[in-house]
């Protein structure tokens, strides 16, 4: 049974040191066990992918329909669901209320994990796009203001997509090509290469690197 995805916790980054003696910045990576809650199928529902759950909850952290979603199948109360799409051929093999083991990580040496990036609240034009600032002496007054931001008589309108203060942060992003430096199927761990997105306990997913648009290993 080949499951093409993994759920886990971002616990931090430290480093490894490897063959050759380098030290290498690695993001650790919980894993979290993930139960089948769903098998949909083409004549049902239109697609073909595995619904599973994770992270135990309370019922007050649930809705109605998500109560009688898990308590149809006979499930303990998940707090969060996700899908994975699988081959056609494959997806007979999984069953509800069966625990899916992310096996797949061991034969892979790359992969793409995406999560929420570390929101950083409202910013100015400088932080959030890099602007300059203006001079700081001979009586400016015009340190970090905007400036213009179009004319007046012609547009006599701000073009949509202009560069201006914004939220910055809190997106979800993918980070490609991520090498695989150590998987532990015992101890739930999985470390990579480099930085992930997110804080600290954030939520990954893991998936195996797409083909069409990797980057070329170094």
């Amino acid at each position: 049974m080949t499951f093409q995805g993994a759920i886990g916790k971002k616990r931090g980054m430290t480093q490894v040191f490897n063959d050759e003696g380098s030290a290498v910045p690695v993001t650790v990576i919980e894993l979290l066990p993930l139960t089948v809650t769903q098998v949909k199928t083409k004549p049902t529902d239109g697609y073909i992918a595995v619904q599973v759950g994770y992270q135990d909850a309370k019922a007050k952290h649930l809705s109605k329909p998500e109560q009688g979603h898990l308590k149809k199948n006979k499930l303990s109360l998940l707090r969060h669901l996700k899908e994975f799409q699988v081959q056609a051929s494959e997806v007979s093999q999984f069953e509800v209320g069966k625990t899916i083991t992310p096996e797949f990580l061991t034969s892979i040496e790359r992969v793409n994990v995406t999560g929420r990036t570390i929101g950083k609240g409202f910013q100015g034009r400088i932080k959030l796009h890099h602007f300059r600032r203006g001079p700081m002496s001979h009586g400016s007054k015009s340190h970090r203001l905007p400036g213009s931001i179009g004319a007046g008589t012609t547009p006599g309108r701000v073009f949509k997509g202009l560069k201006m203060a914004a939220h910055m942060g809190d997106n979800m992003r993918t980070i490609e090509n991520l090498k695989v430096v150590l998987v532990d199927l015992e101890s739930n761990l999985l470390l990579v290469q480099g930085a992930v997105p997110g804080k600290p306990g954030a939520t990954l997913f893991i998936r195996p690197r797409k083909t069409l648009n990797a980057k070329k290993e170094s």
